[in-house]
């Protein structure tokens, strides 16, 4: 098995009541994005600019090409707290995501995560969500439709 092209890797906890230098003292780690409900946020493009709707603290990895999901996530976790007990308390306070983005370059790419990483993630009672976005359209997958 071919591995997935390439991988981002970010974890967004969120919330009304969200206060970005709380979360960061009690997960022992600074983000790399973060804001306050009602706080303005500037756009890439200048002079754009939105109000958030909530609070977000947000700490991506580096990308990895190709991918290498398993090692992302321990970097991650690495920089975070083990204090399960904090993480118990911002499951309970906030809403908590794992966000991964996989880029295919062609058909048939996969990836795997360790049973010792899956338990990280068990511990800390966190579910890990998947965006796929394919490759080459006319890839060997578009010889198997009918």
């Amino acid at each position: 098995m071919a591995h997935i092209h390439k991988s981002k890797l970010s974890i967004r906890i969120s919330g009304d009541l969200l206060v970005p230098d709380e979360v960061t003292q009690l997960l022992c780690a600074s983000p790399t994005f973060s804001h306050t409900k009602g706080e303005e946020i500037r756009g890439k493009n200048p002079g754009r600019v939105r109000i958030a709707r909530f609070g977000m603290w947000s700490l991506s990895v580096d990308d990895r090409s190709p991918e290498n999901l398993d090692g992302q996530l321990r970097h991650l976790f690495d920089q975070l707290t083990n204090d399960l007990d904090v993480w118990q308390n911002i499951n309970e306070n906030y809403s908590v995501d794992l966000f991964v983005g996989l880029f295919m370059a062609g058909s048939n790419e996969g990836f795997t995560i360790s049973a010792s990483v899956v338990k990280m993630l068990a511990d800390r009672k966190l579910e890990i969500g998947f965006d796929v976005y394919g490759g080459d359209e006319t890839s060997d997958t578009a010889r198997f439709s009918d």
